[in-house]
């Protein structure tokens, strides 16, 4: 539900930047079609795609049939032939204005609105927002998604948006964070605000750490250039895994709407503590096993020495009146065991036991929220083994599962991207980032970064196929915590 002042129009017109690319073909032009299929697009929405491929319009509905047949289950699919006559293809040089003459003509005047999707490189944003603002395509309800990364460093960061914002009000910028439109990352705010029994107990009293794990077995995976010049802290910390802080941490809003959410998802990222350097461990892998398969070290994908991270865990905390004194562990890797990305919530243990006379030991309780690759909820609580004992009372932890496909087995699995495309075409921006969080998120990391160049060490070394570098296991034992694995 959008409450924002200016109650926005659902695009008649969606015109996608970078229509070859891979995410593309792999995210966008899949969830489309699903949107297509379920019957949640308008009928009257044209979707105009551009790149540099010199593709005409037929040529281009065949190559987009091939990503959707490849990418998305036969089930979702729907009337492809339906979906396809839904698109136009003009090619465009980004760099060469006089495209932009063919595209205006083709996209035509909406007659309720333009979204824009920009799945392009960041540094050809500036030179796209020009073309499209000097052909008249940036005014009325024109609105703009942006794709990550949205610069490398505070500076950079200020700059794409200072591009941006000459054109669009920052009501009509949509910045994307896949991971928002993730189903299990938008349960978590149901679990925290539509359920009585978590708030009481979400906060310094109750709670005694959270966990935060985005991890991944793959390594560069054909993203040699970009990754060594990102690193994880840049590639994964600042914006996913800050946003799911940031959704663990924030204060009730006041209502489910863009500016509300925002307004607290904010507060949380300018409350981040800056890291001391003993609160971060940094790693690079080296040749291991991942999955019973021998891999490479990162050395020698890349085919030199590098000091960019693959690994990083951090400490943070998050200083205001709910949080002041618990611990926030963020991990991050590539080839690691398993690929997993997971919100725990530890609990603090019960202030006295009644069964301890009897012989019993109790757990804390926990809250695991699992969010890739499988979506559940499973909050372990403490229970009597079933039975007679002469010694006394025996208790076990006992997990309450909800998994999603069992939860709610009517409704299909979604990619990301439906949500955040049908979210763009509406206009409704509670899922998007805005300018402040992004600039906060970056302000905190570059602190990071300053602290690392400082100290001059590089990445320790650890074994694909294991859980990081051994330091990061002290990291969390320093604070009598042991990572979940």
């Amino acid at each position: 539900m959008v409450t924002n002042e200016t109650e926005p129009f659902a695009a008649d017109r969606l015109l996608l930047f970078g229509a070859t690319g891979d995410l593309s073909q792999r995210m966008l032009l899949p969830s489309l079609c699903a949107l297509d299929a379920d019957g949640l697009l308008a009928d009257d929405l044209r979707i105009v795609c551009t790149a540099r491929s010199e593709h005409d319009t037929q040529g281009f509905r065949h190559f987009a049939r091939e990503a959707i047949e490849k990418f998305l289950p036969a089930g979702r699919r729907g009337s492809l032939a339906t979906f396809l006559n839904r698109i136009e293809y003009v090619p465009v040089d980004a760099l060469t204005p006089e495209g932009y003459d063919e595209l205006a003509k083709v996209v035509g005047e909406p007659a309720r609105g333009l979204a824009i999707f920009l799945s392009t490189a960041p540094s050809l944003f500036e030179p796209t927002i020009a073309g499209l603002e000097r052909v008249g395509l940036t005014g009325g309800n024109s609105r703009i998604a942006l794709e990550k990364p949205l610069g490398t460093d505070l500076a950079s960061s200020c700059e794409i948006n200072d591009a941006v914002a000459a054109a669009f009000p920052e009501r009509r910028i949509f910045r994307i964070d896949h991971y928002l439109g993730k189903e299990t990352v938008q349960n978590l705010l149901a679990l925290r605000f539509a359920n009585i029994m978590f708030e009481p107990l979400w906060n310094a009293e109750h709670i005694d750490h959270v966990q935060i794990t985005v991890a991944e077995t793959v390594g560069l995976e054909g993203r040699v250039a970009f990754y060594d010049d990102a690193g994880a802290l840049r590639d994964m910390v600042q914006n996913h895994m800050l946003q799911l802080l940031a959704l663990v941490a924030m204060e009730p809003p006041s209502s489910f709407d863009s500016t509300a959410v925002r307004d607290e998802k904010v507060k949380v990222l300018r409350a981040l503590r800056r890291v001391e350097e003993s609160e971060t461990v940094r790693g690079q892998y080296r040749a291991g096993a991942v999955g019973g398969e021998a891999v490479p070290g990162y050395d020698e994908e890349l085919g030199k020495d590098s000091d960019t991270e693959t690994f990083v865990a951090i400490k943070a905390h998050v200083d205001n009146w709910r949080w002041k004194g618990v611990p926030f562990y963020l991990r991050h890797g590539k080839r690691l065991p398993k690929r997993r990305t997971e919100i725990l919530v530890q609990f603090r243990c019960i202030p006295h036991s009644i069964f301890e006379g009897r012989g019993a030991r109790t757990e804390p309780n926990r809250l695991l929220i699992g969010i890739q690759p499988e979506e559940n909820i499973s909050l372990q609580v403490m229970a009597k083994v079933p039975g007679l004992a002469s010694e006394g009372v025996r208790l076990r932890p006992v997990p309450l599962d909800i998994a999603m496909p069992d939860a709610f087995s009517e409704k299909t699995r979604r990619i990301a991207y439906e949500r955040l495309l049908l979210d763009l075409i509406h206009g409704d921006q509670t899922l998007f980032v805005r300018r402040d969080e992004v600039e906060a998120q970056w302000e905190w990391i570059d602190a990071i970064r300053a602290l690392w160049a400082d100290s001059g060490e590089s990445p320790k070394t650890y074994t694909a196929g294991s859980w990081g570098p051994s330091a990061a296991v002290a990291l969390a034992e320093r604070g009598g915590v042991s990572w979940n694995e």
